[in-house]
């Protein structure tokens, strides 16, 4: 990299408009949405698609709800307009969608681009032709009024075929390509001289498209771009503005949002911002924001899974698993203070409240994922993560000692494994550390007991010890206490219930119970125990034989 990179490069310069209103609005409603990934995303593809993978693709889409749908470049291939001919001539359309196909301003081109859409119920020819000063001059040679002259011959053009062609129900598109770092004088001027041969009307629908074809400036720039266009352009209550934002500096979806404060209708993107270069402006991203602040987002994404897995096979490219709304890891805590934070939310959560819930700005739930994503366990998490885990999949609510206990072995487990805990291996652990295993050290067989004349209880049990049976014994102030004083001459030093909790797996009067109890032994040790059984004794007894295990 240069040390002073003015030396090679230059700012594209902003445009003025002091009294810019974009920043004061705020979005209420969705704009109409094009996807362009069987056109724009396709073209970018190192292996584009072939007709079965274009086709999966089209029915997903479908599935989403869009209904304007860039679906081919029919005069660039064979391949292409093979598809288009595909979804009129199998009557893979609904009736209220509009396919959209691309051509450049050249007049052979543009026949065959009609030939392709013979049949079509609805559909919207889109022109282009480049207008920067930098591809005037370099690319094409052209002065401004040749690049005009281009974009209108070819409008005449269009419009014609479409007169001759009524059975369709046809829109027209327009882009000046580059539209971002043209002169704002001169992208008016060129679309003013398009539009007044296509005399755009209710039945004559016409859509100009203000394209962010190379990303060179910040956001606020090309929302500035998109208010100085719509302000000035003479028939503006008559067309649809489109933004078709690319992501070169990263920002695609803050132009995209930023465009529509300023007065964009429509925005033309690809799910999950494939696209040439670093990819077109993601419309997930687009719709989920707008689903997160209360607005109807125009697009299903409730099975957000399978999206994934659709567009992962079509495009033969991953998604990005930090995607912010989609990818696996997208809802996923494994900081100890976060997993606290989140666990509490949880907790404090009550049916049919508005959602707020730390670190989760929407419901995993919403768009397909179970919670079992949302708290990972590895070395790095704390007490919260675990209790959470546990008890979303095991019921156990643990005590806050005990999770803190558990913790410690988590930690430990982890740090040794150097990697993630799973699911399986957390709950193994916890089973292995607090007595619920098949065969315990100690294991209740069965037990009586009876109450005393001088108020306490007689304990006795049989017990199997490293597979012998023995017989406990014991007095106390009640169950435990008994327990406790009859096993203080199986073990080698004296210990004291600490703590006892206790709760039901289930809200049914037959629902298992679990006990958690906490020992402290002479030398300063401390063990939990946990028992689950139908008889909520039993699961106490248990509970405290696994303390000694």
């Amino acid at each position: 990299m240069l040390k002073d990179p003015a030396q090679k490069y230059q700012p594209y310069p902003p445009l003025s408009l002091p009294d810019r209103m974009w920043p004061e609005k705020q979005i209420a409603h969705a704009p109409r949405w094009l996807s362009t990934d069987l056109r724009d995303g396709n073209q970018a593809l190192a292996e584009p698609m072939d007709v079965a993978r274009k086709m999966q693709l089209w029915n997903l889409l479908l599935d989403c709800g869009f209904k304007e749908i860039e679906v081919a470049f029919p005069s660039a291939s064979q391949t292409d307009f093979n598809f288009v001919r595909q979804l009129i001539e199998n009557h893979h359309i609904p009736d209220d969608v509009t396919i959209q196909v691309l051509t450049q301003a050249r007049e052979d081109l543009i026949a065959r681009t009609f030939e392709a859409l013979h049949g079509a119920s609805r559909a919207t020819v889109h022109l282009y032709n480049a207008t920067a000063p930098l591809f005037r001059r370099l690319v094409f040679g052209m002065e401004k009024a040749q690049v005009i002259e281009l974009a209108t011959r070819s409008t005449r053009q269009i419009r014609k075929l479409c007169e001759e062609n009524p059975q369709t129900h046809w829109q027209y598109e327009y882009s000046p390509e580059t539209f971002c770092f043209t002169e704002p004088e001169f992208a008016l001027e060129i679309c003013e001289a398009v539009a007044a041969i296509w005399q755009p009307s209710a039945e004559r629908p016409m859509i100009i498209n203000l394209p962010a074809t190379v990303e060179v400036n910040t956001p606020n720039v090309y929302a500035d771009q998109i208010e100085w266009f719509c302000r000035r352009f003479s028939q503006r209550e008559a067309v649809c503005i489109s933004v078709h934002p690319h992501n070169d500096r990263g920002t695609g979806v803050a132009s995209a949002e930023l465009a529509v404060m300023a007065g964009a209708d429509r925005v033309e993107g690809c799910l999950f911002g494939n696209g040439e270069r670093t990819g077109n402006v993601c419309l997930v991203t687009l719709a989920m924001n707008l689903y997160s602040q209360g607005v109807t987002p125009g697009l299903d994404f409730s099975d957000m899974t399978r999206v994934v897995e659709v567009v992962e096979s079509c495009n033969q490219l991953p998604v990005h698993p930090r995607h912010p709304w989609a990818g696996r890891l997208a809802y996923t805590a494994f900081s100890g203070s976060h997993q606290d934070a989140i666990k509490k939310g949880f907790d404090a959560r009550r049916p049919g409240e508005r959602w707020e819930m730390p670190y989760l700005p929407i419901d995993p739930q919403d768009i397909g994922c179970t919670y079992e994503a949302v708290i990972r366990v590895n070395s790095q998490s704390g007490k919260s993560g675990s209790a959470w885990l546990i008890e979303q999949n095991h019921g156990l609510t643990l005590p806050r000692a005990l999770q803190q206990d558990f913790s410690q072995h988590v930690q430990r487990e982890a740090d040794e494994g150097g990697k993630e805990m799973t699911q399986n291996a957390l709950w193994q652990l916890f089973r292995s550390r607090y007595g619920l295993v098949p065969a315990p050290r100690f294991l209740l067989l069965s037990y009586s007991s009876e109450s005393q004349q001088d108020g306490l209880l007689r304990l006795t049990a049989a017990i199997s010890h490293d597979g012998e049976t023995r017989q406990l014994e014991g007095c106390g102030n009640g169950l435990l206490s008994a327990a406790a004083s009859g096993l203080s001459s199986w073990v080698a030093q004296p210990f004291v219930i600490k703590d006892y909790h206790e709760h039901t797996l289930g809200e049914r009067s037959d629902s298992r119970s679990v006990a958690y109890i906490h020992c402290l032994f002479q030398d300063g040790s401390s063990r939990w125990g946990v028992g689950i059984d139908n008889d909520v004794a039993r699961a106490s007894l248990q509970a405290l034989l696994n303390t000694l295990a």
